[in-house]
């Protein structure tokens, strides 16, 4: 009658062994299976929700952010924004300091010609579940005039945010004042050209040291120097469509590409930097090969919980021993 006991932790060793490495680390693919999210224009990783993406709609979908889970691709918590007017060209997301999620209103189709857009400043949620929460919208205007735009970055340690706007001859990182105003206008100067490339998306480390800007085709990494951002590297994306979204995972050693359209795929690569081989295909580095630094196929993850499990293991044992001398 104590056989159960062995076969139960020996269950728990294989049900350790057989769940990937990153599965709550959210730097896998994934397909975005919401049928409500068709025209996903941009991506941020949560830091207080592991393996959890926020994305949204381009436009004519209201003022809603999704929360989807990695592991699964399904949406687990609608947000719908109140306080913000109806947003019109919905481009960015990033999420700042204390866990505040900034949305970029800041599209213009029209090819730079409103006089104005807006961004819009909430608390991510702590319980992950459909609620409405009310945001702060900010004016933003350029002070060299009205341009469209597709990325939008917050910098994790001052919470200063930036846009880059959209130029098929290449176009400038624009800085905003150090802390947004929801009472004037919020004036964006640029600081920095973003040369080569028709950026649709941007996003910033979480140590706020490296800078990637997206085009549909492209990427460019840049160390962020203060702002002062230094050309680093050229990087490749994957074809995935329309690509509109790009975002560091929350630990920096992955990008997560994005795409528009129904059941949209989300693919990683090795962040610049990070150790692994920066290949396109996102599958490079141990983790991904299998190969651990000790060679035994193992990943960091997952040689944890297979100690985890053994220990139950023995515990298991020592209590049968101890039932057998009782």
């Amino acid at each position: 009658m104590r056989r159960p006991s062995v076969f139960l932790a020996a269950a728990l060793l294989v049900g350790v062994l057989a769940v990937p490495a990153s599965a709550a680390d959210g730097d896998e693919e994934f397909t975005i299976k919401d049928p409500r999210i068709t025209e996903s224009s941009g991506l941020a990783a949560s830091r207080q929700h592991p393996g959890i993406y926020w994305t949204h709609n381009d436009s004519d979908d209201g003022a809603y952010l999704y929360a989807v889970d990695s592991a699964t691709g399904e949406t687990v918590a609608t947000i719908t924004m109140t306080g913000v007017g109806s947003p019109r060209d919905v481009e960015a997301i990033s999420i700042g300091p204390g866990n505040q999620i900034y949305v970029g209103d800041i599209g213009d189709n029209l090819g730079g010609t409103w006089p104005y857009v807006w961004i819009y400043r909430l608390p991510e949620p702590k319980n992950l579940r459909d609620q409405t929460i009310r945001a702060t919208q900010y004016v933003v205007k350029y002070s060299d005039g009205a341009r469209d735009a597709e990325s939008l970055v917050v910098h994790p340690k001052t919470g200063r945010v930036y846009i880059v706007d959209k130029n098929a001859k290449g176009g400038h990182l624009y800085e905003g004042p150090a802390e947004l105003s929801p009472s004037g206008t919020n004036v964006f100067r640029p600081v920095a050209a973003v040369p080569d490339l028709e950026a649709t998306d941007a996003t910033l480390s979480p140590d706020g040291q490296h800078l990637v800007v997206r085009s549909y085709f492209g990427a460019i990494a840049y160390d962020w120097n203060g702002g002062e951002i230094k050309r680093k590297q050229r990087l490749g994306v994957p074809f995935l469509g329309q690509g509109e979204s790009v975002t560091y995972t929350a630990d920096g050693k992955k990008l997560m590409y994005g795409a528009e359209g129904a059941d949209s795929p989300v693919e990683p690569q090795d962040a610049p930097g990070s150790g692994g081989s920066g290949s396109p295909s996102g599958n490079g580095g141990p983790s991904a090969s299998g190969g651990g630094a000790g060679g035994d196929g193992l990943s960091g993850n997952l040689k944890t919980g297979a100690i985890a499990a053994a220990a139950a293991l023995v515990v298991l044992f020592g209590l049968r021993r101890l039932r057998r001398r009782s």
